[in-house]
């Protein structure tokens, strides 16, 4: 949004008799554009869910391997939670600053939409999820990584790097660059791009919740 700054400089008048039928003016005020900078937040009032509805939502997942270990009901009950934090959503939660930060993700309805094949059932009997990071910074920038123990001795991650499009007030697209695997002392580039759409539904200063163009449900915490 465009914005301006008036600078004013200030004016001393000195009473003198010869000036005194005179008419003084003062100077005109200068306005100093500022650039026009496109980003994607803007700075909204919001009101946030009460607290034990967040509360409530992160006793759910939490110690759940992010989510791999709820039954189907116990899923429903995250996915209820979750229909009455969206109640609470900013009308535009993609212009909201609170998007930008560290978040872990600390739960997927669906295991294998964060991590792909690490995921997995058989991949997680290889590799131990160690933490699952996602980084968004200003203003448009989108980082993930996974990292895990394979075999329970040899520490690796996966790293997405990505460019963040808006596509309307809630829904945003995210068009990941090949993915970097790091295992041990080496690290190689794998695979092609990758894109993902997702609905934000949910934001404060400690939770976010969004929900993927195939119906997962993402619950993310703020790190620090």
């Amino acid at each position: 949004m465009a914005a301006s700054v008036a600078l004013f400089r200030p004016v001393t008048l000195v009473s003198h008799p010869a000036l005194s039928n005179q008419r003084v003016v003062a100077p005109q005020t200068r306005r100093c554009k500022i650039p026009i900078f496109r980003a994607s937040v803007s700075a909204q009032p919001f009101v946030a869910a009460p607290d034990d509805l967040v509360a409530s939502m992160l006793s759910k997942v939490k110690g759940t391997d992010r989510g791999v270990s709820l039954t189907k009901d116990e899923h429903k009950e995250v996915s209820s939670v979750a229909s009455q934090l969206a109640g609470y959503c900013v009308d535009e939660p993609v212009k909201c600053p609170l998007i930008f930060g560290d978040w872990d993700v600390v739960y997927c309805s669906v295991p294998t939409s964060p991590g792909g094949g690490y995921r997995s059932a058989i991949g997680r009997l290889v590799f131990k999820t160690n933490e699952m990071v996602q980084v968004v910074e200003a203003p448009d920038i989108v980082r993930n990584k996974v990292s895990f123990s394979a075999f329970g001795f040899l520490d690796g991650e996966v790293s997405l790097k990505g460019k963040l499009k808006v596509l309307d007030d809630k829904w945003i697209q995210v068009i990941f660059e090949p993915p970097q695997l790091k295992v041990g002392p080496l690290g190689f580039q794998y695979g092609g791009e990758s894109e993902v759409k997702l609905q934000i539904t949910y934001i404060d200063e400690k939770i976010r919740l969004g929900l993927g163009s195939r119906g997962s449900l993402f619950v993310f915490l703020r790190r620090g």
